[in-house]
């Protein structure tokens, strides 16, 4: 599995050890806010099974996020096909970070490291970035990226439940020449 590196982050494989501070953040209702109920250590440790798989699948998934200084374990970002039942098709960028890790830069960092994989190594023509239309945090940092919303793209997840998780927006970049 590659590890991509940034000035102050290390995107990698998963380790065991990620599994209590992932369970805890995936526990924590505003990590979850965007994203829905809170999940059970099992659901969460299941979640790092499949994304193990995905990786050994298809090359390319979610890495585990550290801080290269510290190698403290604060969160994912990475890239996955877009789920089935949703009005567009291709790969996504994503990002969850605990909560004492928000406000650094961290996200807009490794996802930066996340898109320059996508495109220069495995060339992918575009890049697409979901989230609920009120996580003005997550769009703050696609924007940051380069990203760009067209409002005719919009639309309502249809497996979320009526309520502020359907609204979605999306975002896209394309790879350059």
């Amino acid at each position: 599995m590659t590890e991509l590196r940034t000035d102050r982050l290390l995107l990698r494989p998963w380790r065991a050890s990620d599994l209590a501070p992932w369970a805890a953040m995936n526990a924590d209702p505003e990590v979850r806010e965007h994203l829905g109920e809170p999940l059970t250590r099992e659901q969460s440790d299941a979640s790092v099974a499949a994304f193990r798989a995905d990786f050994d699948r298809r090359g390319y998934g979610w890495w585990a996020v550290e801080v290269r200084d510290t190698g403290e374990f604060i969160g994912f970002a990475g890239l996955d096909e877009v789920e089935d039942g949703l009005p567009f098709t291709g790969v996504e960028i994503g990002w969850r970070l605990a909560r004492p890790s928000w406000g650094r830069g961290y996200a807009t960092e490794a996802a930066r490291a996340v898109l320059a994989h996508g495109f220069d190594t495995l060339a992918l023509p575009e890049i697409l970035a979901v989230t609920t239309a009120a996580n003005l945090r997550s769009q703050a940092v696609m924007r940051r990226l380069g990203m760009t919303r067209n409002p005719a793209d919009d639309f309502d997840d249809p497996t979320a439940p009526e309520g502020p998780l359907r609204p979605n927006v999306l975002f896209r970049i394309a790879r350059e020449g």
